[in-house]
């Protein structure tokens, strides 16, 4: 990693960035950005996992909460954010193997922070997860940045389609070796016996220890949400469509793909875990209609006021404190400290036991307890944004 002033910045973790006033900027991809990592950082830091509002917690199997939003969300933005940094450049070829090396890079060590995350601080190798949040990430960002170097908008389109096509197929209709008939189930769909035969269950999540949220066949349909991502970040770079025919289509656009994962969820249900097909389009479509809002309001009528901020503030150091607020909690809670009946307690646990659950119900403290998590780290952030520093890889 290194850091670098605002105006030298092209990408923060896999979510290239530039500065605002420069041609093809997209105020409203910054603050969508940034509203999606503020809400990462809120559903993944609660108080206590064991009190949690439903509309925080992910569903527990089909159907989709907001917590479900979160990160294909963030992978939609990989792939708009990958337009934008490479649509000028791409039309030089002389230059597609200098990129293409860029993004190998930058996807090694994206996957190189997820994995010091997963095995921090025991640095076990025997039982670390080799999937996880910024693997996905990582992955998504290397083949949609392939994609879009090499293919044509209709070609992606077409492999958008392809690919949610065959991964219904193969979800639905493969046999599962040393299972039976193909299946959705948690622990013996096809996803789960590869996870299981490449990765071996002691490098899967360990919450379930048999199948894994992340998992490698589920990447595949997480490219289809980086591609609609770039499809929609390629509408909106048109030079011949003004921009209120573009936020309307947009919308159109956006509302086709909703009612047809809903549509499609009747027979390949909604499920983040497995990131269906109906899934890829349902939410899909509601990030590509949030954008468009944004896009209506920032970009196009200029309301770029205080209420950006805050947004602006997570959005240009995303990967930064996603990473840092998964490990801080524990750091801390490698600083021991003794409670008042004598029991040993790490830092974050005394500050939460002594700050939040006297003052709250137990559901409620969880979730101030989140909150503030949230507004320490705007208030880290707010300071590296006034001093113009953004940490990038």
């Amino acid at each position: 990693m290194q850091t670098t002033t605002q105006a030298a910045v092209e990408t923060t973790g896999a979510v290239p960035l530039a500065e605002a006033s420069q041609p093809g900027r997209l105020i409203s991809l910054d603050v969508f950005r940034g509203l999606t990592v503020m809400a990462m950082i809120l559903v993944n830091n609660p108080g206590d996992w064991g009190h949690i509002y439903a509309p925080l917690e992910h569903a527990v199997w089909n159907g989709c909460t907001p917590t479900d939003l979160i990160f294909p969300f963030f992978l939609f933005i990989v792939g708009v954010s990958l337009v934008y940094a490479l649509d000028t450049a791409r039309r030089n070829r002389d230059q597609h193997n200098k990129l293409i090396i860029k993004i190998l890079r930058r996807s090694a060590i994206l996957y190189g922070l997820g994995l010091f995350s997963a095995l921090f601080p025991a640095f076990d190798f025997t039982t670390v997860r080799i999937p996880g949040v910024l693997a996905r990430i990582a992955l998504v960002f290397l083949i949609c940045g392939i994609l879009f170097l090499k293919t044509t908008w209709r070609q992606q389109a077409w492999l958008l389609i392809g690919i949610l096509v065959g991964y219904n197929l193969l979800m639905q209709v493969v046999p599962v070796p040393g299972v039976g008939p193909a299946n959705l189930e948690p622990a013996t769909n096809l996803g789960a016996w590869l996870d299981r035969l490449l990765l071996g269950e002691a490098h899967l999540w360990k919450q379930s220890k048999t199948w894994d949220p992340e998992g490698i066949l589920g990447t595949l349909p997480a490219v289809g949400t980086g591609l609609l991502g770039m499809l929609t970040a390629q509408w909106l770079r048109r030079r011949t469509v003004d921009a209120a025919t573009k936020v309307a289509w947009l919308f159109v656009a956006a509302g086709a793909a909703i009612v047809l994962g809903m549509i499609w969820n009747g027979w390949f249900p909604i499920n983040k875990a497995l990131w269906t097909s109906s899934y890829v389009l349902y939410v899909g479509g509601i990030a590509a209609a949030g954008l468009a809002a944004l896009y209506w309001l920032c970009d196009v009528q200029g309301y770029r006021g205080a209420w950006t901020k805050p947004f602006l503030v997570y959005g240009v150091n995303a990967i930064t404190v996603f990473f840092l607020s998964g490990l801080v909690p524990r750091l801390l809670n490698m600083i021991k400290l003794r409670e008042a009946n004598g029991q040993e307690v790490g830092l974050r646990t005394w500050l939460y036991d002594t700050l939040f659950v006297p003052n709250f119900s137990p559901i409620n403290a969880s979730l101030a307890g989140a909150i503030v998590c949230v507004l320490i780290w705007l208030g880290i952030l707010w300071v590296m944004y006034q001093k113009r520093i953004i940490i990038k890889v």
